[in-house]
């Protein structure tokens, strides 16, 4: 199914991308041409297709001029091409060097100055917006790409600076709340109705679970902040005292609003889907590698069990309605796999013989694997693209069905590596 994905997604000038991926979201890592390259990328790296295609892709991205400055965002615009980039140069000594300089810079510009705006932010005692630290649209999202291109720079330290004060409580109106707290729902709005008072959210993609994937990649590297562990044990904490029991496991809510912080319980929910971008999957993950920079083997052992839990759950599987990589079987099979890569022995064959049964959901046994490619990329919602389309669960099921790890850091945008 791969590699029907890939031929049917080959030329950027043929491909059936429809409008919305060929014009609006042509900068867009999420659902656009950079997404798609990740995929050819991939599979040139590993020997399955010709980096042609991906070259293709990459120039094909790069015909107009890119957003830059406070419009773009890791997911968009310089930085979400200098992802894909980065990805291919990494395979390709000498090759986009040149362009990949020039975005670098760029990028660690626009960082200064987001990260400007949120020391005066919290100097005045003012609560974030979720774009203001997220993976998608803030500085946890810059913080993964300067990981991986510069670890050791002036750039990535500060972000790690403005994790650990991110994790510091704000108190408004004599209520102590995380520094995380946002006075809007989770789509970044005002919700009075459903989040009157805001919330906390807890998520990979929008919430403090990228926070805790960030700073734990980032330790064993050597690159800490000042607090950096004991942020750590912030979040840790924070995600400890609202775990709930589903019965097969524990689980962790997508988010807490300000009625659930006063009364310290949560309020009854049907079960979840346990996902990257929100829910037991991506947290799991975030938890097991916070769990790795501490050398805490209990912590560890317990996020991978309750990764295993969730996998094998059928009330949470049932939640899952998709086969992306952001919410879908194939994100879950791709985390699974990277999970099982660093596991504890206790676990890591738990978690692999978990893997079968969400690829066969993506892609079951006897199906015609052109159809559903076809199928895939035609789909009016999620369409060709990397977080909910064709090209993501493409990559997503990859590493998985060769129980081999990526050969590319696509995934690092995910910080679930």
């Amino acid at each position: 199914m791969v590699d029907a994905v890939a031929s049917q997604l080959a030329d950027p000038d043929t491909a059936p991308l429809g409008p919305r991926t060929a014009s609006s979201h042509r900068q867009h890592l999420a659902y656009g041409p950079p997404g798609i390259a990740l995929l050819h990328i991939e599979r040139a790296a590993t020997g399955l297709g010709p980096w042609q295609r991906a070259h293709d892709w990459l120039a094909a991205v790069s015909r107009q001029p890119f957003t830059s400055g406070p419009d773009s965002h890791p997911f968009y615009g310089a930085p979400a091409f200098a992802h894909a980039l980065a990805c291919a140069a990494d395979h390709l000594p000498g090759a986009y060097q040149r362009a990949l300089n020039t975005m670098d810079r760029q990028v660690a510009v626009d960082a200064g100055h987001r990260l400007d705006a949120a020391h005066l932010r919290i100097d005045g005692g003012r609560l974030p917006e979720l774009a203001e630290f997220d993976a998608i649209r803030g500085l946890t999202g810059y913080g993964a790409y300067l990981l991986r291109r510069d670890p050791g720079s002036p750039s990535m330290r500060a972000v790690l600076d403005y994790c650990v004060r991110l994790t510091e409580p704000i108190t408004r109106h004599g209520e102590t709340l995380p520094g995380w707290w946002t006075e809007t729902g989770p789509s970044g709005s005002p919700d009075d109705d459903r989040f009157p008072g805001g919330h906390a959210n807890s998520g990979m993609a929008h919430g403090i679970g990228g926070v805790l994937a960030l700073l734990a990649r980032a330790a064993p590297n050597g690159t800490v902040a000042d607090g950096h562990h004991a942020a750590l044990r912030t979040i840790l904490a924070w995600l400890d005292r609202w775990q709930e029991e589903t019965g097969r496991g524990p689980a962790w809510p997508y988010w807490i609003t300000r009625s659930e912080l006063r009364t310290g319980r949560l309020a009854p929910s049907a079960p979840r889907r346990p996902s990257w971008c929100y829910g037991t999957a991506g947290l799991a993950r975030a938890q097991q590698l916070a769990a790795l920079a501490l050398g805490d083997t209990g912590r560890q052992i317990d996020a991978e069990n309750a990764l295993v839990a969730a996998l094998t759950d059928p009330d949470q599987l049932k939640a899952t309605t998709d086969n992306g990589l952001c919410h879908g079987f194939a994100g879950l099979a791709h985390v699974a796999a990277r999970t099982a890569d660093d596991a504890h022995p206790s676990t890591v064959g738990q978690l692999r013989a978990a893997i079968p049964a969400l690829l066969a959901a993506v892609h079951p046994p006897g199906t015609d694997p052109e159809l559903t490619a076809t199928a895939l990329i035609q789909d009016e919602e999620q369409g060709p693209g990397l977080l909910d389309g064709a090209a993501g669960t493409a990559l997503a099921i990859l590493a998985p069905s060769t129980a081999a790890p990526p050969r590319t850091a696509w995934d690092t945008c995910l910080l679930i590596a």
